[in-house]
């Protein structure tokens, strides 16, 4: 069986289906994700699951091996990758040059955009160049206030990093907006019910891939996880996760380019809204 450790295992059970290959001695691949990013990771009636609980158990499938699904704090998933921890993380994980220095990536599996979202009728911000003498959260440890502070006018932006809860601090006026990838962004007014809107077009397109340690043992594991990601959007079974958790297909197949620049949430697989006490952790 695919198990799952973190602070939340007792009560969490994660797909089934790969007894036989635990029986004959697979070792599991050890996938950190944070559980509490809806649709991608996430907790409903005690079931890990969402877009990247099924790919990687496509990927176990495609290559004879477990899924060992390890819960944690968002901004702890490289350095429990970096410590051997787990072999790597599913999360939305952004290749950025300062990542592929330290990691080896697989192809990307998603390609997406960084979004603005604001309070439900701001007339104020449009879009990243409205975000001059605003305040604007993201989540510690992601990619996105790295992409802030590359916009030329970026002094000008009051950037607050959050541990979780950037939509709510938004909603209830305490910063006047956040910066999330698009399709979660989407996801997110939908589900949550919270008075949000998306500010403009996306303004950056992230890629999205899975990092190993740069090591013999690492890179190897990479290059049996990326063969199956090949086969998973060749065979359509990576388009067609996509499309159930994201209405979409976001990754990156030949479909994905005419679709990239929409986002229909009322589509997407109907998921509870995250609470309090999940965490919203963006593509790092």
């Amino acid at each position: 069986m695919r198990t799952l450790i973190g602070p939340i295992a007792l009560a969490l059970v994660a797909a089934s289906g790969a007894q036989a290959q635990e029986a004959a001695g697979q070792e599991p691949i050890r996938v950190g994700m944070s559980g509490g990013y809806v649709p991608f990771t996430f907790v409903e009636q005690d079931q890990l699951q969402g877009f990247e609980v099924d790919f990687m158990n496509a990927v176990g499938e495609e290559i004879g091996r477990p899924i060992e699904f390890v819960t944690m704090s968002f901004s702890g998933l490289i350095g429990a990758l970096e410590s051997n921890r787990i072999d790597t993380a599913a999360n939305q994980i952004t290749i950025t040059p300062e990542r592929e220095q330290a990691f080896v990536f697989t192809q990307p599996y998603v390609i997406d955009g960084a979004q603005v979202v604001v309070r439900e009728g701001n007339e104020e911000i449009a879009g990243p160049e409205d975000l001059r003498g605003h305040s604007v959260a993201v989540n510690l440890g992601s990619n996105f206030e790295q992409l802030l502070r590359e916009l030329p006018y970026a002094g000008e932006i009051d950037i607050r990093t959050y541990e979780s809860n950037i939509e709510q601090d938004v909603a209830l006026g305490r910063v006047d907006a956040f910066v999330m990838d698009r399709v979660s962004s989407a996801v997110t007014i939908q589900e949550s019910n919270l008075p949000l809107q998306l500010a403009g077009e996306p303004f950056s397109e992230i890629r999205n891939a899975l990092p190993f340690r740069d090591d013999e043992e690492g890179r190897a594991l990479r290059d049996e996880v990326d063969a199956a990601i090949t086969t998973l959007k060749e065979n359509g079974e990576l388009r067609d996760i996509s499309v159930k958790w994201l209405g979409i297909d976001v990754t990156g197949g030949a479909t994905s380019e005419s679709d990239a620049s929409r986002v229909e949430p009322t589509d997407v697989e109907s998921t509870a809204a995250e609470t309090d006490a999940a965490e919203t952790a963006p593509a790092e």
